[in-house]
């Protein structure tokens, strides 16, 4: 007989936490904004702070993800 696949592990109710999905999509948010400065103007500070914007939103954004990797 063949095993049915669990539907209700710690992994999957952890996977399906709505805190996680808010956290990627702020992440997200925040990377996009990083972008948006990147090409807004030309000027080194502004650059300086877009990049810097654009990595803290994805650390944030990898902090989700490996929040749902259990890593």
């Amino acid at each position: 007989m063949e095993q049915t696949p669990k539907h209700n592990t710690e992994s999957m109710k952890r996977a399906n936490e709505v805190s996680i999905y808010k956290l990627m999509t702020v992440g997200i948010l925040v990377s996009i904004l990083g972008v948006y400065l990147r090409f807004a103007a030309d000027s080194t500070m502004l650059s300086i702070v877009s990049w810097v914007i654009l990595l803290i939103g994805s650390i944030i954004a990898c902090k989700g993800v490996f929040k749902i990797l259990a890593a």
